[in-house]
């Protein structure tokens, strides 16, 4: 216990030296500890929300992009992509699910999210209260949403257009009810407010609405005008059908039973016309449905490896595969990660240089001191174990004060992700490749010590204290 005391005191002696040693060592070990923790939660929270999709069709661009918004939702996508189109892909027999969704608004940054009660089922997502949506314009909310805007079962919002917090364009015409909360999941879904497609389509065609109404008043006004010009025409010649009506009117009535037939077939075939014409339009209208991407789980392997070269060679659309795309991702992430873990492995070194130079020169300092506490009994052997102490007790604070500013580095990129992705980070204890680490600075301690306190077996007691 003496000689640890001893050791503090001799390390403490000398705080620029000690600064120094621990600001290296502190340094790389949080490079270290936090490069992996960051790669480790990444690459999980990637990993989990992939897995129930085995491909992504959307609009022709970027792949990446098209994985990023339409499964981790942290991207605007790269167009929408028209319904239709997607049915002979949910009808494939390699598919096993075909999942739409579709988005554009937004509530307070939350993307509201257009898709059927089946993407709740990929997640395993269970209702805490409420029920799940049935009609249009009503919602389920994400754990995560729920807290941080405080909403509850029979909570009424406006969204907003776009997928960036914003006020401007909300949509006052169509509210939406909050009919259920999620239980936490750890995954997209916490982050999203989810309704039904019908949905999102009806908030977006409202404005084309209300132009096909403002034409149809047109088109009124105008039979109106042509109404009252006719009006006109028939008041001019009045006075001539008077004079000639009692002529032709034994003619009219000769003719009236077959005017009306006449009439009638007539007005049938306008009303087949029209309900056709109607018909058409139904069709037609959708037709035009879109949707943003379409999310695809596979039932055989094959379907991974035909599909979407065959989508991407021969339609309009774009197919995807997330995992393929995160792994891409995590590979550029990883040389950045190497990257920063040669850059900290260096400063290891140093601090290692740091460590044996400091102990060096404190060392030959204290002769003197080593000298006298010779002649109070001490042995070499203890006097090299000072030494080894002393060393020890910096790799340990310097470990500790690294891991703490890894973690603290952690924290702080994990609220960053919470405001702008709505993705967190976990603050772990420590993991098994970090002990390793610490074995590794602890073993590079004793040989800096060791290296250091060669002198201490050459010292030559007597000759040393007459010099003094």
């Amino acid at each position: 216990m003496k000689l640890g005391y001893l050791a503090f005191r001799n390390m403490v002696s000398k705080p620029l030296n000690l600064l120094l040693s621990l600001l290296l060592l502190s340094l790389s070990v949080s490079l270290v500890t936090f490069v992996l923790q960051l790669s480790q939660q990444l690459g999980g929270q990637l990993n989990k929300n992939i897995a129930p999709v085995d491909m992504v069709v959307g609009a022709k661009g970027s792949p990446l992009q098209l994985v990023l918004s339409s499964v981790l939702h942290i991207d605007v996508p790269t167009g929408n992509i028209k319904l239709k189109e997607t049915s002979m892909l949910q009808k494939h027999p390699f598919v096993q699910t075909a999942i739409p969704v579709s988005y554009g608004d937004n509530y307070k940054g939350f993307r509201i999210l257009g898709t059927e009660i089946g993407y709740l089922d990929h997640y395993n997502a269970q209702l805490s209260e409420g029920e799940l949506y049935e009609e249009s314009f009503e919602v389920v909310a994400g754990s995560n949403v729920a807290l941080r805007l405080g909403l509850k079962v029979g909570d009424n919002f406006i969204s907003s257009h776009g997928l960036a917090a914003s006020d401007s364009e909300a949509h006052d015409e169509h509210p939406y009810t909050v009919k259920g909360i999620l239980k936490p999941t750890g995954t997209v879904v916490d982050q999203l407010l989810i309704t039904n497609l019908e949905s999102i389509w009806e908030a977006h065609d409202h404005g084309e609405e209300d132009h096909h109404e403002e034409d149809h008043d047109h088109e009124e006004g105008d039979d109106h005008n042509e109404e009252g010009h006719h009006h006109e025409e028939g008041h001019d010649h009045h006075e001539e059908d008077d004079h000639h009506e009692e002529d032709h009117h034994h003619e009219e009535g000769d003719h009236h039973e077959g005017d009306d037939h006449h009439e009638e077939g007539h007005h049938h075939e306008e009303g087949d016309d029209h309900h056709e014409e109607e018909a058409e339009t139904s069709e037609e209208h959708d037709g035009e449905k879109e949707i943003t991407s379409l999310l695809v789980k596979f039932k055989s392997p094959l379907g991974m490896v035909q599909l979407p070269r065959f989508i991407n060679e021969n339609t309009s659309m774009q197919a995807a595969l997330p995992g393929f795309e995160v792994q891409r991702l995590m590979g550029l992430l990883g040389s950045g990660a190497q990257t920063i873990n040669g850059i900290a492995l260096a400063i290891l070194l140093v601090s290692g240089l740091s460590i044996f130079i400091s102990l060096l020169k404190t060392i030959r300092e204290r002769r003197q001191e080593l000298a006298l506490l010779r002649t109070y009994g001490l042995r070499t052997g203890q006097l090299l174990r000072l030494a080894l102490l002393e060393g020890i007790f910096l790799a340990l604070i310097g470990f500790v004060l690294g891991w703490l500013f890894g973690r603290l580095g952690i924290w702080g990129v994990s609220q960053y992700m919470q405001t702008s992705y709505g993705y967190t980070l976990q603050i772990t204890g420590p993991e098994i490749v970090e002990l390793y680490l610490l074995g590794l600075i602890l073993v590079l301690a004793t040989i800096a010590t060791l290296l250091a306190s060669r002198s201490i077996f050459k010292l030559n007691v007597a000759k040393t204290l007459s010099d003094a």
